[in-house]
């Protein structure tokens, strides 16, 4: 039995190129050191002894300044290459952290915000950008779960980590999130070979032909809108379910963490096997919907009333991440197929750009709902918003043409 798993586990890791599996290494460094924006509201208000306001503000802003970085960045892939971004971001992004840390001027500190979460994030869309690009034949989707597997593992390990260094000092938080984001840079420096004649290449582009814009892809358009609506419902999940399973369900802090954490667990543990015997049986939209179906239910159960809520925390987050196995990693899929490497940088960005809108408004109206509502009402209407979603992928999969118009096919229109 030990055996049939571990071939299992060595056929859907293999094909991988060299390249993608040091983008993985590199994006588990990456989330290794994200620690300090978790813990950004308790630094303002236990560290710096400012309201609940300013903490707010500040998270606020660190949000907007993704959703910039996002948009730039992956137009900077686009014009400069994801190698260049990905560097530059990972090393000013490092420095700038550490320079937050010795800062206690709140104004300079809202500034500081916005400038590190563009740099941060502007290094999403060329991570994505250069997964695609190392990506052998048959292997996409493998890849990004390949990295969402990294980026899970970073993520657990990171947290952890975070917890015991804000029991320390809640600065050392921002010197060693900027200490690895450096590291990062230097070792795709050092190891992720150049893309020889990337700027000349697209200069010609840029000159004789027009590049296919993703806002002119009606197909891309409402794929991301819906996507947008799918991830900011799914978000909720990780910063509303928790303080609900404290204030509502008395479920203590350490058993929280233990929940939330299955979720790393399992996609560590299956996400890749599930994905090598699936991605060839059905279109990716069709996993995008059955996902959609999946986060619907975990919702619904959350509102359901149950005694033994332990049993029932467990379940919820064990069938919202089938939900998030089946769908995010054809999402990526998607996004993909839609893009050449001409453009791949401003599509990655549409997408990163979901994410960091559903890091802004999802957490405020989530929180606003519960509290002027009740949690069941949000909890009805997220299983509302994400059955409405799993319908529109529907009729958006019925209305695709099962090959794509030339302008998206080849993303070049000769002038």
């Amino acid at each position: 039995m030990f055996k049939l798993i571990l071939n299992t586990y060595k056929i859907s890791f293999s094909g991988l190129s060299r390249e993608t599996w040091l983008l993985s290494i590199v994006m588990m460094f990456n989330r290794c050191g994200s620690m300090a924006v978790p813990f950004m509201g308790l630094y303002v208000t236990q560290s710096l002894h400012r309201s609940e306001i300013d903490a707010g503000l500040i998270i606020t802003l660190f949000g907007v300044g993704s959703i910039l970085g996002s948009a730039i960045g992956g137009k900077l892939t686009d014009m400069i290459g994801f190698r260049p971004v990905q560097i530059l971001s990972s090393i000013i992004g490092g420095i700038l952290f550490i320079l937050f840390s010795t800062i206690t001027h709140f104004s300079t500190l809202c500034v500081l915000a916005v400038v590190i979460s563009f740099f941060s994030e502007a290094f999403r869309p060329a991570n994505f950008t250069a997964v695609a690009h190392y990506a052998t034949e048959g292997t996409i989707t493998r890849s990004y779960s390949l990295n969402r597997l990294a980026v899970n593992i970073g993520w657990s390990v990171g947290i952890s980590l975070a917890g015991i260094i804000a029991s320390i000092n809640y600065k050392l938080l921002f010197i060693v999130e900027g200490g690895v984001s450096i590291i990062v840079g230097l070792l795709i420096l050092s190891f992720l070979p150049q893309v020889k004649g990337f700027i000349k290449k697209a200069r010609e582009n840029a000159t004789n032909m027009v590049i296919m814009k993703p806002w002119r892809d009606v197909f891309y358009v409402k794929f991301i809108l819906l996507t947008t609506v799918f991830i900011t419902c799914a978000f909720l999940m990780f910063r509303v379910v928790p303080v609900f399973f404290k204030e509502q369900w008395h479920i203590d802090e350490f058993a929280i963490g233990i929940i939330i954490g299955i979720n790393g667990a399992v996609i560590a543990l299956f996400e890749m096997i599930m994905i090598n015997k699936i991605e060839a049986k059905r279109p990716p939209m069709f996993f995008i919907i059955v996902g959609a179906v999946f986060f619907a239910v975990s919702y619904i159960m959350l509102s359901a009333p149950v005694n033994f809520h332990l049993v029932t925390a467990i379940a919820v987050i064990i069938i919202f991440t089938g939900g998030e196995m089946f769908s995010l990693p054809f999402i990526n899929t998607i996004v993909i197929s839609r893009s050449n490497e001409h453009n791949r940088g401003l599509y990655a960005a549409g997408y990163t750009l979901s994410w960091s809108c559903a890091q802004v408004i999802g957490p405020l109206l989530g929180f606003y709902i519960a509290k002027n509502l009740s949690y069941n009402w949000l909890w009805l209407g997220l299983a509302c918003m994400l059955l409405l979603c799993a319908w529109g992928f529907s009729i958006l999969n019925k209305k695709q043409p099962k090959s794509a118009p030339e302008p998206i096919k080849n993303q070049l229109e000769i002038e």
